[in-house]
């Protein structure tokens, strides 16, 4: 069973920064994060695969960057540009199972959840 620890969540105005990191207990093949607003479903935000190579939703494109960090089994996303409509709880999640990084379900293992809250 691997262990995912999400930190970084926390407090930004609007058009400020945060990164939120993944931390791992083993190493990860492709890393995903997700957020779930208040009264909405969860949707995925971004994933990066082997070699770092990226994918984003289109509400995050240009404003957010995924990374990973193999030697720390560690996933990155920082958060640029924040707008209130980015506040959420960010989940991390590890193992695409195959099918789309897009699906939550076909992710195996998640972190407990980040909070974060934009103001305006």
């Amino acid at each position: 069973q691997v262990q995912l620890v999400e930190s970084g969540g926390g407090s930004a105005q609007r058009g400020g920064s945060l990164t939120l990191s993944c931390a791992a207990s083993a190493y990860i093949g492709v890393f995903g994060w997700f957020r779930k607003a208040p009264g909405k479903e969860r949707e995925a935000v971004a994933a990066v695969y082997p070699f770092g190579t990226p994918f984003y939703a289109d509400s995050v494109k240009g404003r957010f960057t995924i990374s990973r960090d193999d030697a720390k089994n560690t996933a990155y996303l920082e958060m640029n540009s924040l707008e209130p409509e980015d506040t959420a709880m960010y989940y991390c999640a590890a193992e695409l199972t195959g099918g789309t990084w897009r699906d939550e379900t076909r992710f195996r293992y998640w972190g407990q959840g980040t909070q974060v809250t934009v103001s305006s």
